[in-house]
């Protein structure tokens, strides 16, 4: 079974991701913050990171960032999701090492469709 990390401040975002990844059959993860995030990367290993962009504290590029230094899965796939819509900020995700980038909103239905070819090919 694939286990996916899902981090997000918005509890109620972070319940509709879980529950459209849960019923394709995915193990999911919950983050509520970035810390909370790595946190759980440096203890289990993921296929895929799903990580919001703005979140307090750390945010999904520190996340990212410390991902990628990371001696451990650091080539784990990681998708950005975002309500930030500009060219740039896509940009940096990119260059911090984001692999897939989804601007919110996005429809469950679309986002289980991504993963499921991030995954699965």
């Amino acid at each position: 079974m694939k286990k996916i990390l899902v981090a997000d401040d918005e509890e109620v975002l972070r319940m509709l991701i879980v529950d459209s990844l849960e019923d394709e059959g995915y193990e999911i993860v919950e983050a509520g913050d970035g810390a909370e995030a790595y946190e759980a990367f440096q203890k289990e290993r993921f296929d895929l990171l799903l990580l919001d962009y703005s979140m307090p504290g750390m945010t999904g590029i520190d996340v990212i960032r410390k991902v990628r230094g990371a001696s451990v899965n650091s080539d784990v796939k990681i998708m950005m999701l975002t309500a930030k819509t500009q060219q740039s900020d896509e940009e940096i995700a990119r260059k911090a090492g984001a692999d897939f980038f989804l601007t919110k909103p996005f429809s469950p239905s679309k986002l289980v469709e991504i993963v499921e070819e991030i995954l699965h090919g």
